[in-house]
């Protein structure tokens, strides 16, 4: 929920026999969605204490129980009104029942979604509501008791310049109309100071003009009033006081006798300006109405009664009659409505069957169900074909009904299907009404199926007799009272083609018999046997099917829409199961391995939910032994087998919230494996062409240059490379002058693979040595950590040894190369600097691993071949680094969204001399900071397999934002390419939150006046920043501004320089620091 008001209380009114247990599911619901707010509020269904109480009594109860609540989390043992001083309290009233819901106006469902919500769900109007008085109306206000109808439609601007200053009192929010309206409704009658004088109510047209203001529009009672602290524990004190006691369940516990009030015209009238004492209490109906409101004119009318009237604001009474209410839903809600109404909402169906103005919400529409202009559809499970005319609404119909319907032609009726309880037994029944009918009006002058009523008699056979008692007056003779509607049958099932007959009764008579032979009810005698539990259970379940095959829609069709918010729905509502099941068939079934991925992600979800924020942090170690197996028939590529037995060990991790994130964390190994899967398909695009092979004890040796990622980075990323596409601006660089990034490589007599790590240079002393003489040494290669875990798996990617293998280690190296292999590798940079070690140090070792081994690959297949490698290895790289470390100077890496993953790499064209400009005006801030990394690609990869709206736009923004600074580059021009490098940080801290330290942080403010533009390396967190300065040379002058700067710690300034050769290999004698070359000496 967007910022707005903190409740401490909602309360939530409803008739007796309303269905108080359901509606307060309703508000848990929305509690546990995060939809009532980030506090913990008091959420409470109330039951009306009398069946006439009124929205007067309704409202004083409301307060009551709301107070005593909060006394008792108080510790209060009686009701304080102290309880009422600091407390934010929302009363909404859900009224009369209503003719197109049978949950009432409250529960009718919008045609709307919520795309930025937490949690996804059907928007009813009391959603609507709330949201529009949590976050517009009551913004700045003072504590007190917002009370508010749920019987309209409202809408109000963002801002609704109501002014809180020095507000004392009680007031009310009014809405401009027009006087044409006004005569059916309320409107206020204020002074110019905004005090209410009086509330007229269907007014005389000069009463109503005389509410006008100066542009003809008057102020419309629309259902919302604010009581500040001190005027509701006024009326709180009310309660205790006969004949009010009687308005509460304290009043209905003590026996006494019940009494009816409004909340504007008994309590609200009694501040009133231009109302006497005398006419006010003279004003109540009987004796107890006229005591009740002496008692609160004494209470309340020393509180001054204002006005606001919203401009731009707007209402629309939710009426009886159903061509106002198709309207309500096909129409646009107001430009200032918090909502956006769509002809799809939540719902199943192919949208080219849907005419324009025509309206679907919570609907699973299998096959061809054509929709025309102006009809409506909702909470409804249908079977094609079937044509729906204009003027229609159909709602609560199952997919049983659609035989009934197809070959039925429905133009301007209103067709539903209601869950009923006749005490304990649950029936479902059908009513068929035309739009154009009148509920109340009497027969002799009103119309049924937009029909006169003597036409249908005549058409149908039905008699007076049939649907009214003889003794009913003709006044009451009405569509209201007309038992219409069959409900049981002594020997037959009853359905929908028993009210569609009424339509086009059939010649035989047959259908008139049965209809005559079943027990009906009028819709008056159906609306207290409505069962609101379980219409709401349907809805929900309906829901939840059409979510299912969102699910299947969102992921077989490669959708970029986010299945987050269903998923939090469905385990906030227990329906996680049904949802799990859908997850493992479409992964199992599905022919492609990233689709399948993105699903078994989905599962990981769906798990870390269920763990409601326990059980420890969703990242960690997914290599338990009893998900091994399962793991297993994924890595053979039996992707259906796979998630079979996932899904079996699933179900022993479903105990506790600690099991279920690491249930979860399984999952995403799972996903993994499926993108290495995906993401090995490019090494087809790797080639290796047969060379001499060099002697033995001679060295092939090859230096690297580092990369700068100039933006773009996080789109090179699978899985987002190959199902968004990626693009990358990246240069290669020297930094201090030399390539700091090196391997070489030479072949032994012995039969073993000797492995050293040099740690910064070429000659240093070997920090970390390793040999391999049997194939098991090699076992780890796939864990990054183990020691030489990336030079092992260099071997096997490069195809020098076989693994697994029946042949030994030793046989394999004298046979095909006459002895082993001793590698050595060394990089100048920190651990973590942000410049693409890892990934560069792993071709340069495969590049001189095929040389070694008597081979050589392109820089094109050395890109690639990369990819391969970290995929075995387990780290998920993208292809940025290796392309920024291997290709010469500035250039920008592409990928396609599609598989196999292929990079293609384009020289960017810059003016003469800019290289040598670029490199004056770059340079490289070493924060101190070591990158802690590990787990951002984690949750990088998850956040996207959730397709948070966020990082989709995020992934279109970086790829844009490359092209744009490929193009300032090839214009030469500095400040649009610092821009591009703002720009890029930005994007990258959306991409990975966190990723900016504290101390980096504050020495990019320090540096802000004095660059074009700065961008921590790499993924961030820590390791390099870089900066493109105003001026040429300035290293001396940002150390001298950086060690002014608190909080910094160890920080170094490097000279970077633009590498136009690209990296070397040469081969050389048998000492490598020898100056002497035996063999070639090429740049790549």
């Amino acid at each position: 929920m967007a910022a707005g008001v903190e409740w401490t209380a909602i309360v939530l009114t409803c008739r007796r026999g309303g269905g108080v247990a359901a509606l307060q599911r309703e508000l848990e619901l929305r509690r546990r969605r995060g939809a009532l707010g980030r506090r913990p509020v008091l959420v409470l269904a109330l039951e009306d204490p009398w069946a006439g109480v009124g929205s007067g009594g309704a409202t004083l109860n409301a307060v009551l129980v709301a107070a005593e609540h909060l006394s008792a989390r108080a510790g209060c043992t009686v009701v304080s009104a102290d309880a009422l001083k600091e407390a934010r309290i929302l009363i909404l009233h859900t009224g009369r029942e209503f003719s197109f819901d049978d949950c009432g106006r409250a529960f009718t469902c919008l045609p709307a979604e919520q795309p930025r919500a937490a949690a996804e769900a059907l928007v009813c109007n009391l959603d609507s509501l709330l949201g529009t008085v949590t976050q517009r109306l009551c913004v700045g206000s003072p504590p007190g008791v917002w009370v508010c109808s749920t019987d309209m439609l409202l809408s109000v601007p963002s801002v609704p310049g109501i002014d809180w200053d020095g507000f004392q009192g009680v007031r009310v929010i009014a809405v401009p109309g027009s006087q044409a309206y006004a005569r059916n409704h309320g409107v206020y009658l204020a002074d110019e100071q905004g005090l209410v004088r009086d509330i007229i109510y269907k007014g005389t047209e000069t009463q109503i003009q005389q509410c006008a203001g100066p542009d003809g529009t008057v102020p419309l009672v629309c259902g919302v009033v604010f009581f500040s602290s001190s005027a509701a524990e006024q009326l709180l004190a009310t309660h205790v006081i006969p004949p009010l006691d009687a308005c509460t369940y304290m009043g209905l516990d003590s026996g006494a006798p019940p009494i009816q009030l409004s909340l504007f015209f008994d309590i609200v009238l009694s501040m009133a300006g231009g109302m006497t004492e005398e006419d006010f209490v003279k004003g109540g109906g009987d004796a107890s109405v006229r005591s009740a409101r002496s008692v609160l004119w004494t209470a309340l009318r020393a509180f001054p009664l204002s006005m606001a009237c919203i401009p731009d604001a707007s209402y629309d009474y939710l009426t009886t009659a159903a061509s106002d209410h198709i309207r309500s839903l096909t129409l646009l809600p107001s430009s200032t409505s918090h909502l956006r109404f769509c002809k799809t909402a939540h719902s199943h169906v192919d949208p080219l069957l849907l005419e324009d103005g025509s309206s679907v919400t919570n609907c699973l529409l299998e096959g061809a169900v054509r929709l025309a202009a102006g009809s409506v559809i909702q909470h409804c499970h249908l079977q094609g074909p079937l044509e729906i005319g204009p003027g229609c609404l159909l709602t609560g119909l199952t997919v049983d009904s659609s035989p009934a319907l197809q070959g039925c032609p429905l133009r301007d009726v209103v067709l539903q299907g209601h869950h009923v309880r006749l005490r304990d037994l649950p029936c479902r029944v059908f009513t068929l009404t035309g739009r154009l009918d009148d509920w109340q009006s009497p027969a002799e002058e009103a119309t049924y199926l937009n029909i006169s009523w003597a036409e249908f008699f005549h058409r149908t056979g039905i008699r007076k007799g049939d649907l009214w008692d003889a003794e009913t007056p003709q006044k009451d003779r009405c569509l209201l009272s007309a038992r219409l509607f069959p409900v049981l049958h002594a020997s037959e099932a009853l359905g929908l083609e028993d009210v569609l007959w009424l339509l086009a009764p059939a010649v035989s008579g047959e259908r008139l018999a049965r209809w005559r032979a079943a027990w009906r009810m009028s819709w008056q005698e159906l609306l207290p046997c409505l069962d609101k539990a379980a219409e709401l259970g349907a809805r929900r379940d309906l829901f939840f099917l059409q979510g299912q095959h969102k699910v299947q829609c969102v992921l077989l069709g490669r959708q970029d829409g986010s299945l987050l918010p269903l998923i939090r729905s469905a385990v906030h509502e227990g329906y996680h199961e049904a949802l799990l099941g859908t997850l493992d068939e479409v992964a199992s079934t599905a022919d492609d391995a990233g689709i399948a991925a993105r699903a078994l992600a989905c599962i990981a979800d769906v798990l870390g939910c269920m763990a409601h924020g326990e059980g420890g942090l969703r990242s960690g170690p997914a290599a338990n032994r009893e998900w091994a197996s399962a793991f297993g028939r994924l890595e053979s590529g039996d992707i259906a087998g796979g998630v079979r037995e996932l899904a079996a060990e699933r179900l022993k991790w479903m105990s506790s919230p600690a099991l279920l994130v690491r249930a979860a964390r399984h999952y995403e190994g799972a996903e993994q494996i499926l993108i290495r899967q995906a993401v090995m398909s490019s090494c087809q695009f790797v080639t290796v062409c047969p060379v001499e092979l060099p002697p033995l004890g001679h060295w092939v040796q090859v230096a690297c240059p580092a990369r700068l990622d100039l933006s773009g980075g996080w789109s090179d990323t699978p899985p987002i490379t190959y199902e968004h596409g990626g693009a990358v601006v990246d240069v290669a660089v020297l930094v201090d002058g030399c390539r700091p990034i090196g391997a070489r490589v030479r072949r032994i007599a012995e039969p073993e693979l000797r492995l050293a790590s040099l740690g910064g240079t070429p000659w240093g002393e070997a920090a970390v040595e390793l040999v391999c003489r049997e194939l098991g040494h090699l076992e780890n290669y796939c864990q990054p950590h183990a020691p030489g875990a990336l030079l092992k798996a260099a071997f096997i990617c490069t195809q020098i040894v076989q693994f697994p293998s029946q042949k030994p280690l030793r046989d394999q190296l004298m046979e095909n190369f006459g002895g082993g292999f001793e590698v050595h590798t060394w990089s100048r940079l920190p651990h973590g600097s942000g410049l693409g070690t890892s990934s560069i140090l792993a071709g340069a070792v495969m590049a001189a691993l095929y040389r070694a081994a008597g081979k050589v690959a392109g820089t094109e297949s050395l890109i690639h071949a990369v990819l391969h490698l970290e995929q075995r290895l387990t780290t998920g790289g993208g292809w940025q680094d290796q392309v920024g470390g291997l290709v010469p100077g500035i250039k920008i890496g592409r990928s396609e969204a599609r598989l196999p993953l292929r990079v293609e790499v384009e020289e960017i064209l810059v003016p003469e001399g800019f290289a040598r400009i670029l490199s004056d005006h770059l340079l490289l801030v070493y924060t101190g900071k070591t990158r802690l990394a590990r787990n951002l690609l984690q949750d990088v990869v998850r956040n996207w397999y959730a397709r948070l709206p966020s990082i989709v736009q995020n992934a279109d923004a970086l790829v844009n934002n490359a092209e744009e600074c490929a193009r300032a580059l090839r214009q030469g021009n500095l400040p649009l390419i610092g821009k591009c490098l703002d720009v890029y940080w930005q994007q990258k801290k959306c991409m990975a939150p966190g990723c900016e330290p504290l101390a980096v942080g504050r020495m990019m403010d320090a540096l802000q006046p004095y660059v074009y533009g700065q961008c921590l390396a790499g993924a961030g967190g820590g390791g390099f920043l870089y900066v493109l300065t105003k001026e040429p040379q300035q290293k001396e002058t940002l150390h001298q501004i950086l060690a002014k700067t608190e909080g910094l710690g160890n920080f170094s300034i490097h000279s970077i320089e633009v590498d136009t050769g690209g990296f070397s290999m040469e081969v050389v004698g048998c000492d490598p620091n020898s100056s002497t070359h035996s063999g070639e000496d090429m740049a790549m």
